[in-house]
């Protein structure tokens, strides 16, 4: 069976975060989310992986996965020249995919339950296809899936009025049947080919898909909220009621680091400041006395001092936050790369 991970898409909802490389690219605690998406297909024992790459960033991409080697995966990257939608790019995959079962996975969207057994149930199936279902409070964001009596009956992208709550995921699995349905595939009033439409006009010919039910936490990291809602879930996960810490990191005497949060690299934590609780913080960072940094991400080589206290915040690398030591009130920023603020 192949991986493939679709990393491309503009991330509009996310700017400014993402005007200097892809979302997937961002962290969730400490790690690209795309990164999570790698280790979860390899652990279920698929290492031939595409990277499906277009747009802003590529070559960021390319420069952090490489080949694959250091994730224990065997990576080929494959370029979508804009979006065109995901069933678009599934069809890139084509030589690629070479007549085996696969594995579609998002890369922005984060589950903790491994996708092991998802896997195996899909070989020894003869589904056409799978896909993952979870209960979602607001369906009409989502692609979603109408079931009756323990079968899908029907999968609507983002109806306006929802008949179910039942959200396809980013997690397909998949024949290369599917690639005979994309060929035939209309684009969409977005003009993309909509994978949505793509599994409907499956199920409609020969009504032979399957699902599964996510129970455990999935999120499609599609706005700052969402990140931040992963953040959480994954520090809550990782941590363990403690906190991650590098040894290479100084935490200065008189400071606090609350749990759940992890520390990267080389950081430098002043007297009087407090981290967390559910914080990032990104290697090569300093935060200095009296700042407080709580539910909120911090990239590499930030630099925060006077005073700050920070809340449900996203700051990108590189940023430079002086405040006044005099205002204390909590402060919310999101913030792109390199930006360098004075209060």
């Amino acid at each position: 069976m192949k991986g493939i991970i679709l990393h491309g898409g503009h991330g509009t909802r996310l700017r400014p975060l993402t005007h200097t490389g892809p979302k997937q690219l961002l962290p969730i605690a400490n790690k690209p989310m795309s990164q999570y998406c790698i280790e979860s297909i390899c652990d279920a024992g698929i290492t031939d992986i595409a990277i499906i790459i277009g747009g802003l960033g590529s070559n960021k991409v390319r420069e952090y996965y490489g080949n694959g080697e250091k994730f224990g995966a065997n990576i080929t990257y494959i370029e979508q020249d804009e979006p065109r939608g995901i069933a678009h790019a599934i069809r890139l995959c084509k030589e690629f995919v070479n007549n085996e079962k696969f594995l579609v996975f998002l890369g922005d969207n984060i589950i903790q339950k491994p996708i092991t057994d998802f896997v195996e149930n899909f070989n020894k199936s003869d589904y056409d296809a799978t896909v993952l279902l979870c209960e979602v409070d607001n369906p009409s964001r989502f692609g979603i899936a109408d079931v009756e009596n323990e079968k899908i009956v029907k999968i609507t992208e983002k109806p306006k009025k929802p008949t179910s709550n039942l959200a396809v995921t980013g997690i397909y699995l998949l024949t290369p049947l599917i690639f005979e349905v994309i060929d035939n595939l209309k684009p969409s009033w977005r003009n993309e080919l909509e994978i949505t439409d793509a599994l409907d006009n499956l199920l409609k010919q020969n009504d032979n898909i399957g699902y599964e039910t996510i129970t455990d936490y999935w999120k499609d990291t599609g706005t700052p909220e969402d990140i931040l809602n992963a953040n959480r879930q994954v520090l809550e996960h990782i941590c363990n009621q403690t906190c991650i810490i590098d040894k290479s990191t100084n935490i200065e005497s008189g400071s606090s680091v609350i749990t759940p949060s992890i520390i990267g690299k080389n950081c430098k934590i002043d007297k009087s400041a407090q981290i967390g609780p559910n914080a990032s913080i990104g290697d090569n960072t300093i935060i200095s006395s009296d700042v407080v940094i709580e539910n909120s991400i911090i990239m590499s080589g930030c630099k925060i001092d006077g005073g700050l206290n920070i809340k449900d915040s996203i700051i990108s690398a590189n940023c430079h936050l002086h405040g006044n030591n005099k205002d204390k009130t909590k402060k919310i920023f999101l913030l792109g790369e390199g930006t360098k603020i004075t209060l």
